[in-house]
């Protein structure tokens, strides 16, 4: 499991989005990246296969650190590391 293993159970932030389709997944976790600071770390783990692709596309063009991801079962789960978000001063 390395890093979601070592770090994701004991991130500071948690973030559930199981049940949720595309786009809300990325929304709730846009929402969550809002109230934490640079550099923190979130644990979301979802349900919908699409945030396999929609996860990494949204820290990379918002600047932010996909750390690990992994897949168990039907579930998803991702370390996120907040950024200094693009276009942010």
């Amino acid at each position: 499991m390395g890093l979601m293993q070592e770090f994701g159970d004991n991130a500071p932030h948690q973030m559930d989005a199981s049940g949720l389709y595309c786009p809300e997944p990325v929304m709730l976790l846009h929402n969550k990246i809002r109230e934490v600071a640079v550099g923190d770390l979130i644990r979301m783990v979802a349900t919908d296969p699409s945030t396999e692709r929609d996860v990494a596309k949204f820290c990379h063009y918002l600047g932010h650190e996909l750390l690990a991801s992994e897949r168990e079962e039907n579930r998803y789960y991702y370390l996120i590391r907040k950024g200094l978000e693009r276009g942010a001063s």
